[in-house]
């Protein structure tokens, strides 16, 4: 039996209606020659489950609370419990299939059951197909368990051939067996014994009210979560965001954050919130290092990197574009030069679909974090430049949905891919409605930057509202 870790128990217990512990990914697919229905997409995921055991096992809890919960084969493991279908009404738009996503990003996993759904998403326009992907947080850690997508995503269009036993579920221990194991295990790591403290004070502590960023204050980032959810997307050359880059220095990471700052610029405008010079909104920017620099306050991974949490503040009162670049830039300068941040380009040369797993790495991160005083989440993972495939359907577009905690009202994840920078926007439903002008804010925010390029640099920023 394999104990969860304290984290991962706290995850766990604090996971509740309005903020479901959950990461999800949104995949765009066009069919192939073979187009994929439900009955191929269980036998694909049944060929490649064994790959992630943890995929069928559920958490039990010690009797008495006496040490951390335990890891079990679930006995009545049934696929089509966690693969599911759905299908969008005609004409089948992106603000139907953004509605839907916001409507299952919202459902809690059962906890009876493996924490994790796929649902497959028919009835888009043009023939694609979607897949939204959920996982628990306390499922993917980047250790023990990558994400689903990163095992079912191949470099080529021809299907691999993995070997597959059939599973049988080993069966589960009794309360005495679980107590016994949990003792046990405490006396030979006593560390063990400090963990379970640890967790049984995370249980009391959560049941106490939840402080956001600044409690004292109210504004759209800071707000009680409901039990609903908005989603967006938006999508943009990556030429453009590299394009920023060559003109003005920085990184492309420094131009999305620069964009999203601008975005939530624009977005504060419409809604006629202050924005004075000073205004600026604490963003936790989980950031991949070197296994030989410096620890920090990350979770090692499997793949190569760890991550650690990086506080940002983003310049949302600076009115020009470029001179909200070059706050960025230099801000996140200090980093840089430590000489443990990790290239881009290596980040994406990882076997694998990565990034799925680590948006969810980067959320357990900003979770972990979640005492800390910042406002929003924003996660950004550099991907592959060439395409990738599924039952030999290539992936076209993917979106990451970052979880909400505490009261903040907005998430923001983002994943380049394949020539595009992909965002996805989660927002509370009731606090943040208008989710999809933030998204176009963000484009406008990109926009104003790639005028300021070559002839037209001494182009002053615009500074027009866009009608609610």
């Amino acid at each position: 039996m394999q104990r969860l870790s304290p984290l991962d128990a706290m995850f766990l217990h604090q996971d509740h209606p309005e903020a479901p512990r959950q990461v999800a990914s949104l995949a765009i697919i066009t069919p192939g020659e073979r187009p994929l229905d439900y009955d191929r997409l269980i036998q694909v995921i049944n060929e490649r489950i064994d790959l992630v055991p943890r995929y069928r096992q559920v958490p039990r809890r010690v009797p008495g609370g006496i040490g951390m919960p335990v890891w079990v084969d679930d006995e009545h493991f049934d696929l089509s419990l966690h693969v599911r279908r759905s299908a969008l009404p005609r004409p089948g738009g992106r603000d139907a299939l953004h509605e839907l996503v916001g409507r299952l990003i919202a459902r809690r996993l059962d906890h009876e059951r493996p924490l994790w759904e796929l649902y497959l998403i028919e009835g888009l326009q043009g023939g694609e197909l979607a897949l939204l992907f959920k996982s628990h947080q306390a499922l993917v850690d980047g250790s023990h368990t990558v994400d689903l997508a990163q095992v079912l995503l191949e470099e080529t269009q021809r299907d691999r051939t993995i070997p597959h036993e059939e599973w049988t579920p080993r069966s589960a221990p009794g309360a005495i067996e679980l107590v016994a194991g949990s003792v046990r295990s405490q006396l030979n790591r006593p560390s063990e014994v400090l963990w379970s403290g640890e967790y049984q004070w995370s249980r009391l502590t959560s049941k106490l009210p939840v402080l956001g960023p600044d409690s004292a204050t109210h504004g759209p980032l800071v707000s009680s979560l409901s039990r609903h959810r908005r989603f967006t997307t938006v999508s943009a050359p990556l030429s453009d965001f590299r394009r920023v880059r060559d003109e003005h220095g920085g990184t492309v990471n420094d131009v999305i954050l620069a964009a999203i700052a601008g975005g939530l610029r624009g977005w504060m405008l419409t809604r006629a919130e202050p924005v004075t010079a000073k205004t600026g909104f604490r963003a936790m920017v989980p950031m991949s290092v070197t296994r030989d620099g410096p620890a920090g306050d990350g979770l090692p991974t499997s793949l190569g990197p760890r991550v650690r949490g990086l506080m940002l503040t983003l310049p949302v009162g600076e009115s020009n574009a470029v001179v909200r670049l070059h706050q960025v830039s230099y801000a996140l300068k200090g980093h840089r030069e430590m000489g443990s941040a990790v290239a881009a380009n290596k980040m994406a040369s990882l076997p694998g679909f990565a990034t799925s797993t680590f948006h969810a790495v980067g959320a357990r991160v900003a979770a972990d974090e979640s005492h800390r005083p910042y406002h929003l989440v924003i996660t950004n993972v550099p991907g592959p430049q060439d395409p990738v495939y599924m039952a030999g359907q290539q992936l076209q577009e993917i979106y990451p949905a970052i979880p909400l905690t505490g009261h903040r009202t907005i998430s923001v994840g983002v994943t380049s891919y394949d020539g595009h920078v992909y965002f996805g926007v989660v927002t509370d439903r009731e606090a943040v409605p208008d989710a999809d002008v933030l998204g176009q804010c963000i484009l406008e925010a990109l926009e104003e930057l790639t005028e300021t390029i070559g002839p037209r640099r001494t182009r002053a920023p615009r500074g027009r509202k866009r009608p609610t």
